[in-house]
């Protein structure tokens, strides 16, 4: 497989694309077009482990993405798809509905150890690469006023759990074991060993 300048990004977030630009990944976006149901593919299956749950998500937008590429004629270049969940207890705590489901979610997560995963999926022609973070993060207790502060900042809306690490969140997390990068969203170690696997070199200079 030759060389590519740079890979396509199939996700909204712009956390991750500051991650790729981090480890000089040059990226363009290839989003879903208005006819399709992207949010369909975030449906959780009745019993569905948090692991499978967003390796199964990952690979459903992988497949979306590549249909999209192909669709619209565009380059043939490594595209990279991720999701990110957390769980706590085993249960699913995706994006908050509204500030009432956000404070929810917190009061749920404060004074606990929660579960983040974060898959990624790279595909480049005949090549695939699947790989999953997981990481453990501790919340300290929050007070119902620090709940309400921080909600009504609107961080936490569109964040699978109701809160960003790298925000004002950072101010409640008492610990975190796993890979910062992808409690972001992306995780940095994985996502350069799957570009690598299909053939695309990261950090190379021009």
């Amino acid at each position: 497989m030759h060389a590519s300048e740079f890979i396509y990004l199939a996700s909204q977030s712009p956390r991750r694309r500051e991650l790729l630009t981090q480890i000089g990944v040059a990226h363009e976006l290839l989003l879903p077009t208005p006819e399709e149901d992207a949010e369909s593919l975030e449906v959780v299956l009745a019993g569905e482990a948090p692991e499978t749950y967003v390796q199964r998500v990952t690979a459903l937008k992988l497949a979306a993405a590549r249909a999209r590429l192909q669709r619209l004629g565009y380059e043939n270049r490594p595209v990279l798809c991720a999701d990110t969940t957390v769980a706590l207890d085993g249960a699913i705590l995706g994006k908050p509905e509204d500030a009432h489901d956000a404070q929810r979610m917190l009061r749920l997560l404060a004074g606990k150890t929660h579960r983040v995963f974060t898959a990624v999926a790279v595909a480049w022609g005949s090549h695939t690469v699947h790989a999953c973070s997981e990481s453990a993060v501790t919340f300290a207790a929050m007070l119902e006023e620090d709940i309400a502060i921080y909600v009504a900042s609107g961080e936490p809306m569109g964040k699978a759990g109701a809160y960003g690490v790298q925000g004002r969140a950072a101010a409640f997390i008492a610990r975190i074991e796993g890979s910062y990068s992808g409690i972001m969203g992306l995780p940095l170690f994985e996502t350069a060993q799957a570009l690598r696997e299909v053939g695309f070199a990261c950090n190379k200079t021009s």
